[in-house]
């Protein structure tokens, strides 16, 4: 375990700078002290610290992997409701028109889409799979996946832009 003083003397040092990172990262005051904590935490109970002169860089890259997960962990749903805060009244408007605009996208793509572009751009959006997951499941190449993906995402986008 780290001794207090050089744990206090890290804190010290490097604690703003951490959390700078952190809620420029995160856009989250309290997730972005979480995170600073639990790297701290985890070098309180780890053994081994790297040389000073590589203690920033440590530090730092902690922070930013430790950021990283947080945001990998959230839905994409919650990024943009913390993001773009908005009212109950006009939040419920815009799920109204959001459903709307993706009971369109969806009968676009069944009756534009052919094979097995429907089926790749249905198992990403339907299903939530990943490409490599969806590759594998088809039994495809995971660039003709990817390639499909993108062909059938363009016919989308040019059909519903604005």
């Amino acid at each position: 375990m780290t001794s207090k003083t050089i744990l206090h003397g890290l804190f010290l040092r490097h604690y703003n700078e951490m959390l700078h990172l952190a809620r420029t990262l995160l856009y989250d005051d309290a997730e972005a002290e979480d995170t600073v904590q639990d790297v701290f935490v985890r070098i309180m109970q780890s053994d081994i610290l790297p040389a000073d002169e590589k203690m920033r860089a440590y530090l730092m890259t902690a922070v930013r992997n430790g950021c990283l997960n947080r945001i990998r962990q959230k839905t994409l749903a919650e990024q943009f409701r913390q993001l773009y805060p908005i009212g109950v009244d006009a939040d419920r408007q815009y799920d109204d028109g959001r459903m709307q605009t993706v009971e369109s996208i969806w009968d676009y793509a069944q009756s534009h889409l052919r094979e097995p572009h429907l089926t790749i751009f249905r198992l990403r959006f339907e299903e939530d799979l990943k490409l490599k997951d969806i590759a594998s499941r088809l039994d495809m190449n995971l660039k003709t996946v990817f390639k499909y993906l993108s062909q059938s995402i363009q016919s989308v986008q040019r059909q519903f832009r604005t």
